[in-house]
């Protein structure tokens, strides 16, 4: 009885036909008097009841999922001389990072956000923020300033939406690239010789204060150069010893792996990360963002080419459609 009805109350209401189910179950199992086998059928319709719901919701919580992913597009991306990859690994199904990749006019747009908090609260705020700093990067050519318009909007939202950490940077075809970040662990910029440049201007966490103040930072990219941007959940990362993977250890990582392609580096890093972690589970979201110039040979670009958004896109949707459907276990 007891374990009917701890599971009866803490099931959701799924689909609405489930409201009051606890209450319901404690009077009809009363009413059926000491007959065993009618318990027992009851307890198994009970039972059956709230695993259909709870395939119901597993069901919802995956295509909710899917859709979060699918807003992240383009995954994968060259754009002129550089190569692009980004992921992220959600602790609780739906995630409260995100990243964009953004086409702004003859510019490219860079986003990685992380929403303070996790799971659904969390990735239900995500699809109104990602929209919130599209629109203000391709109003403003100053990351600050739409880095600054995005906080405001934040601040006036009447719904009192969650705190944000924000990376934002704007990339131009003179491979200069313009950023602020407001709150997030300083990106990564990795030069060819294997050099660390931490880029920490910007301002504090959005949704906070309405007339924070916010700063722009520029730096070149070089043939050979890399760039890393990514959430607090890669940093502190624990291991089994309370240990956290700590920023020493990512640059040491980004520098082992700096010659390879953005999407190798990506997932070598994300590997490193897990295997710190060994058998604990990650406690937050790991977004990762990967933007690598190809290094030049002999004088000329090793394999430079231009692919347009809409091809990214289509990899993105084949990629999406070999995914696992929410029976199976996901390599995540």
């Amino acid at each position: 009885m007891a374990m009917m009805m701890s599971f009866t109350q803490a099931m959701p209401n799924v689909d609405g036909a489930g409201a009051g189910r606890g209450t319901a179950a404690i009077e009809l199992l009363g009413s059926v008097g000491s007959d065993r086998s009618e318990r027992d059928r009851f307890l198994t319709e009970e039972l059956n009841a709230i695993r259909q719901g709870h395939a119901k919701l597993q069901q919802a919580i995956f295509e909710a999922a899917q859709v979060q992913r699918t807003l992240c597009a383009p995954r994968e991306l060259d754009w002129g001389q550089f190569e692009i990859a980004g992921e992220i690994f959600p602790v609780r199904h739906l995630s409260g990072d995100f990243f964009k990749v953004m086409k702004l006019g003859s510019a490219l747009g860079l986003a990685v956000g992380d929403i303070a908090g996790k799971g659904l609260t969390a990735g239900i705020w995500q699809a109104h923020v990602m929209g919130l700093v599209q629109r203000a990067a391709r109003k403003h050519a100053s990351p600050a300033a739409a880095v600054d318009d995005v906080n405001r909007e934040l601040c006036r939202d009447d719904a009192a939406p969650p705190m944000m950490a924000l990376f934002l940077a704007r990339m131009d075809r003179k491979n200069n690239l313009e950023y602020c970040n407001a709150g997030l662990p300083a990106p990564l910029l990795v030069r060819q010789d294997k050099a660390v440049e931490r880029l920490d201007e910007g301002g504090p966490m959005l949704g906070a204060l309405q007339n924070a103040g916010f700063k722009t930072g520029q730096v070149a990219f070089h043939p050979g150069d890399m760039l890393l941007a990514y959430s607090d959940g890669v940093t502190e990362c624990q291991n089994a010893q309370d240990q956290e993977f700590e920023m020493n250890r990512l640059t040491a990582a980004a520098t082992a792996v700096a010659g390879m392609n953005a999407s190798k580096v990506l997932f070598a890093l994300l590997g490193t990360v897990l295997d710190f972690a060994d058998s604990c589970s990650p406690a937050d979201d790991l977004t990762l963002l990967v933007v690598r110039r190809q290094a030049a040979v002999n004088g000329r670009r090793r394999g430079a080419r231009l692919e347009g958004f809409a091809g990214a896109r289509r990899r993105a949707a084949s990629a999406e459609r070999r995914s696992t459907s929410p029976g199976e276990q996901s390599p995540e």
